[in-house]
């Protein structure tokens, strides 16, 4: 190693080693160099973050959205390096293809260069003996002319003088190291390169006639090939212009301008410069809605994609399965009835266990689903419930679990007022009946006269000719048992209940409670796909995965078909009765969409001015969906409420139509507030008034309930109801005429029509019609009204103005402009 070179040596690795003071000080006595050494090894701190899936790390809505943020930065950074990538291969290829053309062309130029040596060569052969007189002559001439010449070389007498000088010096010098005359002899070199050749510039050889560059690669010829480096021109580097990249630009309800100028790979300033030219005024973390958006990606030439918070659901559900994929399911079946007419005892039967043993006073007390298997070895499932309130509370969450209900009816006891509110929630519900009438062993029953009761309340048998099937049953002695699952599987049969089993799971949480031990336990069940362990799925508010599940025997399974009710252990919190639920692909996306859930409901409890269930309907009718007025009557006397139906009834023609979803003597029940908000219905108080739980829950659930105690006034509220349901008839009403006079075409704005209102008055929003030979050509929009460069709201006859129409240009002087405006009238029965 020489000592003058650098003291730091870096290794390979991640060490670095260093000398110091080596020199004459480091030398010790003995001869010895003695060397410190200084190993510096560099350190990589690698940080650990927190990780994302710590469950006790609490994520607010704020940090969520950011959180949310963070991560589109990231995939739009990956995304935009990927691209930057692939512009850089791109670019690499042109350039490689470049320099193989520059090769080629190369390789042509030598090839062609060393055919002009050859036949320069035979030239010069052939042409030898008269060029060796041209030589002598040139030689004769020469030595004349050195003769007659006084210059003489200075430059070259000095370095004879030079070289006898160093000749003298050598002898007593004989000591003299060899480094020195090398380096002595290599500046001699060196100076004589660097000179220009004087005293043999006439000299002509072969070599000179050849043109042949191997002198410039001569051992001592540095300079001249210096000289020929300096003469090439560069090899300048063509880099491809970049095209500027239109891309898709994704545009959420609200964005930030360097958010958005991120999404379009653009720089900020220009994004403020087209908002400042709409005439925003916004910085770079300023927020802006997705219109204004809108139109700064358009006018930089992007295509644009609007997003809105609600599309984190779409695709929640899968798409619509092809009837290849289609397996027939099992039947749910819901059993409702009066209180005590025997419906838990008929599941008993059913399901051949004794549920009553287990319950209090022999009455349902929680939401249960059990599934049986017949002996042909198809499958039912029966949802057990309290009655027909869950099964309405679970409709007008919008779940519609239920394919067949079985209206239980104690032969003895006849129809109830709770028999006949099931019906009339189950024709709500639009599901078939099947009429389960029950106790026929005891004394004193009479089914016919069960039969013909139904008759009053729509429900006609089979046995009378109509279309609901009745079976005779004893839940107790197991009579006729086989032939009520025979109506079921022949009804199932009918209704053709099919799904796909081979897909992602989706179904409806039937109830949830909270156990010791256990967590949140949800009931649920299974209506389209299978359910495996592990599966990460959402119910309403709530997400979790799948940890266990169980069967109503208590027993673990796997896996969970279509139309199999199970026990679903793994919840992060209790979800409501009635609650869809679906299997997601990652956490991420279930709390994506449970967080976007949570904040509509929050939102949606702050509106303090929300609509009742009457605007609701009312708007579904306004809008198409709907020309039906649904009704609950509720009355003091049975006469008032036959004389109600009757008058509502004729206000019906074929356009619009009052329906009757219930009607009964009594006050105003929750029952009753279950099934308006279920079918979006108002009700109709005769002299009566509804009890402190329901109008706490008519107010709580937007439920509209009128009190009238004056039949004509329910008929005139009525009758406004469907007066508002009928659209509106259409009128035209022709406001003024205008003449165009000249025709002007501005820059930015298009074609202005001068105009002189000749009668009535223009009006700016109104409705135009331009007729040239009193034929109407074009029917539109207002676009611009101005008068004296002013944009004016109306000019009446006598008086000029400027008018362009939306979306046309076509307008000539001489045609004349009719403004109308359109009357909405409304229409009465």
């Amino acid at each position: 190693m020489n000592e003058n070179s650098n003291n730091k040596l870096t290794l390979s690795g991640k060490s670095t080693l260093t000398l110091k003071n080596i020199g004459d000080k480091s030398n010790s006595s003995d001869g010895k160099k003695v060397v410190q050494v200084e190993v510096r090894k560099k350190r990589v701190i690698n940080p650990q973050g927190v990780s994302a899936n710590d469950k006790n790390v609490k994520i607010d809505d704020a940090m969520a959205a950011k959180l949310k943020l963070i991560q589109e930065a990231k995939e739009h950074e990956a995304r935009r390096k990927t691209e930057e990538e692939e512009k850089a291969k791109t670019r690499q290829k042109e350039i490689e293809e470049q320099k193989k053309a520059e090769e080629e062309k190369a390789k042509a130029r030598a090839l062609e260069a060393e055919a002009k040596k050859k036949e320069t060569f035979s030239k010069q052969e052939k042409s030898a003996p008269a060029e060796a007189d041209a030589i002598v002559e040139e030689k004769q001439t020469a030595k004349t002319k050195d003769k007659k010449s006084k210059d003489y070389d200075y430059d070259e007498d000095e370095d004879d003088f030079d070289d006898k000088k160093s000749k003298k010096s050598s002898a007593p010098n004989s000591n003299a190291s060899k480094v020195d005359m090398f380096e002595q002899e290599r500046k001699k070199v060196m100076k004589r390169s660097f000179e220009p050749q004087r005293r043999n510039a006439n000299k002509v050889n072969v070599h000179s006639f050849a043109g042949s560059g191997e002198d410039d690669e001569d051992d001592y010829g540095f300079g001249s090939r210096r000289r020929f480096k300096r003469k090439q021109p560069k090899q300048v580097v063509e880099v491809p212009s970049q095209e500027k990249v239109f891309k898709e630009v994704v545009i959420p309800e609200v964005i930030t301008v360097q958010e958005l100028a991120g999404r379009m790979a653009e720089k900020s300033a220009i994004v403020i410069k087209k908002l400042m030219e709409l005439g925003v005024m916004a910085t770079i973390n300023q927020v802006i809605d997705a219109d204004t958006a809108q139109i700064v990606v358009e006018d930089l030439g992007h295509k644009f994609k609007r997003v809105s918070d609600s599309d984190v659901e779409e695709g929640l559900f899968g798409d619509k399965d092809g009837d290849e994929n289609l397996e027939p399911r099992a039947p749910v079946v819901t059993v409702m009835g009066h209180v005590d007419h025997g419906k838990t005892s008929l599941l008993d039967a059913l399901r051949e266990t004794n549920v009553v043993s287990r319950e209090a006073g022999g009455i349902t007390q929680h939401i249960g689903a059990y599934q049986i298997t017949v002996d042909n070895g198809q499958k039912i499932t029966f949802i057990d419930t309290p009655g027909h309130e869950a099964f309405s509370e679970m409709r007008a969450r919008g779940a519609k679990v239920t394919d067949i209900v079985i209206l239980v009816v104690a032969a003895n006891d006849g129809i109830m007022p709770q028999t006949i509110e099931a019906i009339r929630h189950a024709q709500a519900g639009e599901v078939p009946i099947i009429v389960a009438i029950n106790k026929i062993d005891l004394p004193g029953a009479d089914p016919m006269k069960v039969k013909t009761d139904l008759l009053n309340h729509g429900i006609v048998v089979e046995d009378m000719g109509g279309e609901y099937l009745s079976v005779e049953v004893s839940a107790k002695k197991r009579i006729n048992i086989k032939g009520l699952l025979e109506a079921v599987l022949l009804q199932a049969e009918i209704l053709n209940l099919r799904a796909n089993p081979n897909r992602k799971a989706v179904g409806t949480v039937v109830e949830a409670k909270m156990e010791k031990g256990r967590g949140s336990v949800a009931t649920a069940l299974v209506q389209n796909g299978t359910l495996h362990i592990g599966d990460i799925f959402i119910a309403g508010k709530e997400w979790g995965r799948v940890r266990a599940m169980f069967n109503e025997h208590g027993q673990k399974l796997l896996e969970a078909g279509p139309s199999t009710p199970v026990e679903v252990i793994g919840l992060q919190g209790t979800p409501s009765a009635g609650d869809s639920f679906s299997v997601v692909e990652s956490e991420e996306k279930a709390r994506e969409v449970t967080d976007y859930r949570i904040r509509k409901e929050r939102d949606a409890k702050l509106v303090k001015s929300a609509k009742s269930a009457m605007e609701q309907m009312l708007d579904k009718i306004k809008s198409g969906e709907s020309k039906t007025l649904p009704v609950i009557i509720k009355a003091d006397v049975q006469g008032s409420i036959e004389a109600i139906e009757g008058t509502i009834n004729k206000l019906s023609n074929d356009e619009v139509s009052v329906h009757v979803l219930h009607s009964a003597v009594g006050p105003v029940t929750e029952s009753d507030i279950t099934l308006a908000k279920a079918s979006h219905a108002f009700i109709i108080g005769f002299n009566v008034r509804a009890n402190p739980q329901a109008r706490d829950m008519a107010k709580r659930d937007g439920v509209d309930i009128r009190y009238y105690s004056i039949i004509y006034d329910v008929a005139d509220d009525v009758k406004k109801g469907l007066e508002g349901m009928l659209s509106p008839e259409l009128r035209e009403k022709i406001i003024g005429y205008a003449e165009v006079r000249k025709v002007f075409n501005i820059t930015g704005v298009g074609k202005v029509a001068g105009c002189m209102v000749t009668e009535g008055i223009v009006k700016r929003g109104a409705k135009v019609r331009l007729l040239r030979d009193n034929v109407v050509i074009h029917d539109g929009a207002l676009s611009q009204l101005k008068r004296a460069k002013d944009d004016v709201k109306e000019v009446k006859a006598g008086y000029e103005c400027g008018m362009s129409f939306e979306k046309y240009e076509d307008i000539k002087e001489g045609d004349y402009i009719e403004c109308y405006e359109v009357e909405e009238l409304e229409r009465v029965l």
